[in-house]
């Protein structure tokens, strides 16, 4: 990614004449937690990404974007390096540290879907308690390994080859079983603007 999301979310919420506590008020995220992200301190979930999004009236992929293209975008393996670009955050500001993203088409501009590989580690089950929910829908493919899906009340085991498709305003997790195994899935996220 060329510019990092706080330095991108510092410079579209000072492009909009916001500040950060108008920011805050706006969006329902904590004060210190956008300045966390700002200062690059904090890495944002997803939801918290999609509530700042929404406030400032960009969508989602603007905080993940590199160079910007309307052509086609294609990502070879080689590029597919994880990043812990975004991850899932406690309300605190406190990091679960446990997802590693590699966006496949940060360069797509006007996009209306994210795709994502990610390299899921294990989670505490203290730390899988925190779920996350944002307006939208996720669609999630396993590559290798076996991961478990928190979704509500429900809980997914899910093996190389399977996949679910749930709407993610409904709070929800994605974890391995154990502290040994890691896993990679194909997750694309769509969010309405």
């Amino acid at each position: 990614m060329t510019e990092n999301i706080g330095y991108k979310l510092k410079r579209l919420r000072e492009d909009s004449n916001i500040s950060q506590e108008d920011l805050a008020a706006q969006s329902g995220v904590n004060l210190d937690q956008i300045v966390s992200i700002e200062s690059g301190k904090v890495l944002p979930s997803l939801a918290t990404l999609i509530k700042l999004a929404r406030t400032l009236g960009i969508r989602l992929g603007t905080f993940l974007d590199g160079m910007e293209s309307p052509e086609p975008t294609v990502t070879t393996p080689t590029e597919q390096i994880p990043q812990v670009s975004v991850c899932l955050s406690k309300g605190n500001g406190a990091d679960i540290e446990h997802l590693k993203y590699c966006s496949l088409a940060e360069n797509k501009t006007d996009r209306n879907m994210e795709p994502f590989v990610i390299n899921v580690e294990y989670t505490s089950p203290n730390e899988m308690s925190t779920l996350s929910h944002h307006e939208g829908e996720e669609f999630i493919y396993v590559l290798n390994g076996n991961v478990v899906v928190r979704y509500g009340d429900e809980t997914y085991n899910l093996e190389k080859g399977d996949s679910i498709y749930f709407d993610s305003i409904v709070p929800h997790n994605i974890s391995v079983p154990t502290p040994e195994q890691q896993a990679k899935v194909l997750a694309v996220v769509y969010t309405p603007f």
